[in-house]
C-alpha cells in the first residue's frame, strides 16, 4: 500500500511539475502545435502574430461572442456555467460555459470532448494560466491556436482564407463573423454566411462597439 501512494505521489508531483513548465514556456515561446492540430485530418495552416499585430475588432469580436465577462472574472464565469447546467439539465440545447481562457487552457495543453477527467485537467490549468500569462497573453494564445476554419488556426490564418488581407485590419463586421463561426469552424461558413449565421455575425459585429464603448477589453491592452 505504501508503494502505491509513493508511486501516485510520485506521478501527482511530475504532473505538477510539468505542467507548471509548460505554462511557463508558453507564456513567452508562441505554441508551436496543439493536440487538436495534430489530430486534424486535413493538412493545416497556421500563422503566429503577436497581438500587437491583431486588429483591437477580432479581440472585441470574440470578447462580444464568446466572452462578455473575460476582463472582470478570474478565469470561470460561474453564472455561465450556472447557465449552461441548468439548460443542459432541463434537457435544453446542449450549451457549454466555458470562458475564453477555459478555452485557451483546452486548446493548449489539453484534447477536445467532455468527460469529468479532462474538465478537471481545464480548470487547473485555466487557474495556472490565469495567475501565470495573465489578460493579453491568454487572449494573444487564444487568437492564435483558436480552430477558425477547415485546417485553419488563428486569426491571421483564418483572415488571410476569408478576406485575403491580415489580421491586421480587420472590420468589425469580418471579425464579428470569423468570430461567429469559431464554436463550429468545420461547419458555419465565414466568407458568405447565410440565414441565422449571417445574423448572429452582424450582431457581434454591432457589438464590438459595445466592448470598445464599455472598456469591456480594457484588462487585454492596459
Amino acid at each position: 500500500m505504501i508503494r502505491v501512494f509513493t508511486f501516485l505521489a510520485k506521478i501527482i508531483i511530475w504532473f505538477l511539475l510539468i505542467s507548471v513548465g509548460l505554462v511557463i514556456i508558453f507564456r513567452f515561446v508562441p505554441v508551436p502545435v496543439t493536440a487538436t492540430m495534430l489530430m486534424d485530418e486535413e493538412s493545416i495552416t497556421k500563422d503566429w502574430e503577436p497581438l500587437s499585430d491583431i486588429d483591437r475588432n477580432m479581440v472585441r469580436a470574440v470578447i462580444a461572442a464568446e466572452d462578455s465577462k473575460f476582463c472582470s472574472h478570474d478565469g470561470f464565469d460561474r453564472e455561465a456555467i450556472e447557465r449552461a447546467m441548468k439548460s443542459n439539465a432541463n434537457g435544453g440545447r446542449i450549451r457549454g460555459g466555458s470562458s475564453i481562457s477555459q478555452q485557451t487552457a483546452k486548446n493548449v495543453f489539453l484534447w477536445q470532448g467532455g468527460g469529468y477527467f479532462r474538465k478537471g485537467l481545464e480548470a487547473w490549468f485555466t487557474f495556472l494560466i490565469e495567475n501565470m500569462w495573465g489578460k493579453r497573453r491568454i487572449m494573444e494564445v487564444y487568437l492564435n491556436v483558436a480552430e477558425t476554419g477547415i485546417g485553419t488556426y488563428g486569426a491571421e490564418a483564418g483572415a488571410q482564407r476569408y478576406f485575403n488581407h491580415s489580421a491586421a485590419s480587420l472590420t468589425p463586421l469580418e471579425a464579428g463573423r470569423m468570430a461567429a463561426a469559431l464554436p463550429l469552424p468545420k461547419k458555419r461558413a465565414v466568407a458568405n454566411p447565410s440565414g441565422w449565421l449571417r445574423r448572429h455575425g452582424n450582431t457581434i459585429a454591432a457589438r464590438v462597439g459595445v466592448v470598445r464603448r464599455d472598456g469591456l477589453d480594457a484588462c487585454v491592452y492596459d
